[in-house]
């Protein structure tokens, strides 16, 4: 398949120097956002105890142990800002992302100790859900770092129970194992209760000399009462048996290595933890990369530094969208689909580190009077119409049948609306493209490059194709909204504008409103608010961006479950025709 996949067609072209200057302004917005992320950022990795005071009892915190264990350079970080509940701590209490163990992929999660020693907190079981998810639908390892000292329980009723709840986990580890699916456990400090599953539900646990997992811990142990309320005397019979129990509490190393055997290695050293992490993981089902990649790895010929100032902050003004891919994509190389037919989409093969991946994304501007077809309106870019959903079905599809993996790439603003619309079948085809992506069994990553609005959102691989979407990015430009704050105010207020005007009232307490709604619309769709409730699960820096779709690549194809020969790939040979 040489002459498919080493040289393919090139595309993009170099910024000149209007364009340098024009956008001059776009890149200083951009690097402002994202510094403001990186501020976000900081607070999570500070918060909790200082490193120094969790150096000082002789321990590392979850940071320096990732540190290590990661291979230099690979560490992608997922969720890292994600705190629905609003937690008073800054985080769910747990960091998660893709990176590299002895050279192969893995999903690393792990308990932040400098937070009340790794406690369950609100928001964290949907994280971990997520991380467990991921590989799930990537098919590769799972790594634990455990440190985990139960519920915080001052705030049990938002994440204990349910099914969604934080005994989510243990149930979600059994079906990875089932699936074959390796999960390992570094343990480390004190794990009761719920700790205590965490410690023993991966598959091989790897314990710190220092570590236990128990049923429950010393503080359950001695916190029970026979009175059925507390006093005095009670409270001097609690103190009695927290000092036993904080001596010494349940389920220690002399338990599970010496007598259960649920510890299948001791280390005296918190290092060695992650040295026999790292020497199971080099010995992890990994395919050499030369069995799926389609050519040698290139870089694309244009600098990613260039998305800054193609990527308009400004929603309503237009860029070319092949300019932003051929900044991301091997050699800046590409076979479009169907370039002449549903012109508001792109869709096309590129590589990704020497692998085969597909491409699908909104193209921007002007479409002519004559399209959509069906309509007497001429189109937009960002819209979706009848032939852009027909292309993505039909695209999807194939690459379900030559098990690509896609890269959906979103800054639409919905599918087209009315009558005239909905006799051109769009409801019924955006659900059809819902179906397509369900049944291909492929893992799908998306960014959110501007707009994810409205069902478009949906349609075109966003988080809700959970069975699929293996992640989602934000950027600096990123916003998430079922419409454009104007457009909400006005759906909400026309009529009661309408009224007003008839019963001859004045119209500003309602202009008041609508901008308000809108403000409100804007301020809840910032990149940051986005990564905090999880409408993506990372918002990057735009220069890193090749380095999370190259990890997504090489993740997807470290231990696929099913295979499409090269030789018989059909999707290349319908575009060469």
């Amino acid at each position: 398949m040489r002459q498919y996949f080493e040289k393919m067609t090139e595309f993009g072209s170099e910024l000149n120097k209007g364009k340098m200057l024009s956008s001059e302004k776009n890149l200083v917005q951009v690097r402002e956002v994202e510094a403001g992320i990186d501020l976000e950022v900081e607070k999570v990795k500070n918060a909790g105890m200082p490193t120094e005071k969790i150096n000082s009892r002789g321990v590392m915190t979850v940071w320096q142990r990732l540190e290590y264990l990661v291979d230099p350079g690979t560490w992608h970080p997922l969720h890292t800002l994600f705190n629905p509940e609003d937690n008073e701590e800054g985080t769910t209490n747990v960091i998660d992302g893709l990176g590299k163990i002895s050279g192969k992929w893995a999903v690393i999660i792990g308990f932040d100790n400098k937070v009340m020693a790794g406690a369950w907190l609100p928001g964290q079981p949907e994280n971990i859900l997520r991380a467990t998810d991921l590989s799930k639908r990537l098919n590769i390892p799972l790594v634990w770092l455990v440190n985990c000292s139960g519920v915080k329980l001052t705030e049990q009723e938002k994440f204990y129970a349910n099914r969604r709840g934080s005994g989510t986990t243990f149930y979600r580890h059994a079906e990875l194992e089932q699936m074959g699916i390796p999960i390992l456990a570094g343990i480390y400090g004190t794990n009761p209760a719920g700790g205590g599953y965490q410690g023993i539900s991966p598959t091989i646990l790897f314990a710190h000399k220092n570590c236990n997992i128990a049923v429950g811990g010393g503080g359950i142990l001695s916190g029970m009462s026979p009175k059925g309320h507390f006093d005095v005397a009670g409270a001097e019979l609690l103190i009695d048996a927290a000092k036993q129990y904080k001596a010494k509490p349940p389920g220690s190393v002399e338990v599970h290595h010496d007598s259960t055997g649920f510890f299948r290695y001791v280390y005296e050293e918190e290092t060695g933890v992650l040295d026999g992490l790292r020497d199971y993981m080099g010995d992890m089902p990994a395919y050499n990369p030369k069995f799926f990649r389609v050519a040698e790895p290139a870089e694309p010929r244009f600098p990613t530094a260039d998305l800054a100032r193609l990527i308009p902050i400004n929603q309503k003004q237009i860029y070319d969208f092949k300019e932003v891919l051929a900044r991301l994509v091997d050699g800046s190389e590409h076979m479009e689909f169907r370039p002449d037919y549903g012109p508001e989409v792109y869709t096309g093969l590129c590589k990704i580190d020497g692998f085969l991946v597909a491409c699908i994304g909104n193209n921007q501007g002007w479409l002519g009077e004559d399209y959509p077809e069906y309509a007497d309106y001429g189109g937009i870019g960002g819209k979706l119409y009848r032939q852009g959903l027909i292309k993505m079905n039909e695209f999807v599809t194939l690459c379900g049948r030559d098990r690509i993996p896609v890269i959906w790439f979103q800054d639409t603003s919905g599918i087209d609306v009315g009558d005239i619309a909905e006799k051109a079948e769009l409801l019924g085809i955006g659900q059809s493209l819902i179906y397509s992506i369900q049944q291909t069994d492929v893992p799908m990553t998306l960014v959110t490059l501007r707009k994810g609005t409205a069902a478009a959102h949906y349609v075109m691989g966003g988080p809700t194709a959970n069975r699929h979407n293996a992640f989602t990015l934000g950027l600096a430009t990123t916003e998430i909204y079922v419409m454009h704050g104007e457009t909400a105010a006005a759906a909400s207020y026309s009529r009661r504008l309408v009224k007003e005007k008839d019963a001859g009232r004045p119209l500003e307490p309602i202009i008041d409103k609508m901008n308000t709604l809108a403000q409100e619309y804007h301020d809840n769709s910032r990149p940051a608010f986005c990564a905090k409730q999880g409408f993506v699960d990372e918002v990057v820096k735009m220069d890193s961006l090749r380095d999370y779709l190259k990890a997504f690549a090489g993740s997807v194809y470290q231990n696929p479950k099913s295979i499409c020969p090269q030789h018989q790939l059909i999707t290349p040979r319908i575009i060469k025709g």
